[in-house]
């Protein structure tokens, strides 16, 4: 399991955010004066990271299996997907904590954030926030250019994001919108062009964020309430299990349609069967987690969100098998 949260009785360093990995590589190895601006951009909290990169991947991996076309360019793609994630879900997130730095502080799980806590100002966030979307650029400037306009147009769900909560029970769509846009843009980088698959990957990813999301927003459900927030958690209430059952099924079947449409025109039969795996093997570990939710446990619900890093993982596995096959 990734670290659970300091023990009320275990206090973390000065400054460490309440749900940040305890132990980690921020609050015990960074220097002093770059924490607030690392734990601003989660970087005590990887699992968000991985649940953009992640998305990345599997579009450049089907990208590849579509084409069949591997080149040495993919590889520079894989790694800068990943940079690519890490700063901009840091400059996503400080975005967030920027326009909710007045809903923060009311808020038990957020209230220790930088912003909220006194360890950085508005004015300083701003500058972290345009430092890591221009570093962000000059990878994204390394792409074709379909890719370089998929990516601009990517920074409008992130802009909206933080706002939706305000205006819909369903601002998880939003975060689905911004956090799965990487299935798509590493397709068109490897291959130049937007193509149904990679529009159904990007679906599959959606629902996903609707389902992990909507675990993780349980546990601020009461205090949401109070200050008027809105999310699908305080939306199902008690018909979540329900919800998060329609989610997976939507996964499994836009993942496999996306499979379908990638594989079958020059795959090989072995490449498809292998394939095809991937989206079932992901509906068993979503459906192993809607067995071990307990909504009324912020413990196993930080848990079970964390556990979709391993969840998006899984598919990775089976296409990767299928570009050898």
């Amino acid at each position: 399991m990734q670290g659970d949260a300091p023990t009320p009785d275990a206090p973390g360093p000065e400054g460490q955010v309440s749900d940040a990995v305890s132990n980690n590589w921020v609050d015990t190895r960074a220097p002093a004066w770059t924490r607030p601006y690392l734990r601003l951009s989660r970087a005590d909290r990887p699992i968000g990271t991985w649940l953009l990169l992640i998305p990345c991947w599997w579009g450049l991996a089907l990208a590849m299996l579509w084409d069949q076309s591997p080149r040495w360019q993919d590889a520079w793609i894989f790694v800068a997907c990943a940079a690519g994630a890490w700063l901009m879900r840091g400059a996503g997130c400080t975005w967030n904590d920027i326009t909710d730095r007045n809903f923060d502080g009311l808020v038990e799980r957020t209230r220790s954030r930088p912003i909220p806590s006194g360890q950085v100002t508005v004015k300083g966030a701003v500058v972290w926030m345009v430092l890591q979307i221009a570093l962000s650029a000059l990878i994204l400037f390394s792409f074709n250019q379909a890719a370089i306009a998929m990516g601009i147009l990517a920074l409008f769900p992130v802009a909206i994001y933080p706002f939706a909560k305000r205006f819909t029970w369903w601002p998880q769509v939003f975060l689905g919108l911004a956090f799965n846009w990487g299935a798509m843009l590493a397709w068109v980088a490897h291959t130049g062009t937007l193509n149904w698959p990679a529009v159904y990957l990007y679906l599959a990813g959606i629902s996903w964020t609707l389902f992990y999301d909507t675990i993780y927003a349980h546990q601020d459900t009461e205090d949401d309430a109070l200050i008027g927030v809105k999310s699908t958690a305080r939306l199902f209430g008690k018909d979540t299990p329900v919800w998060l059952r329609r989610f997976l099924v939507i996964v499994v079947c836009m993942m496999t349609l996306a499979v379908l449409g990638a594989v079958m025109p020059n795959g090989s039969i072995l490449a498809l069967a292998l394939a095809l795996v991937a989206p079932w093997a992901m509906g068993w570990h979503l459906t192993w987690q809607l067995q071990a939710l307990n909504t009324e446990n912020n413990e196993n619900l930080l848990q079970l969100f964390r556990l979709n890093r391993d969840t998006g993982l899984i598919p990775l596995i089976f296409f990767a098998a299928a570009l050898f096959a």
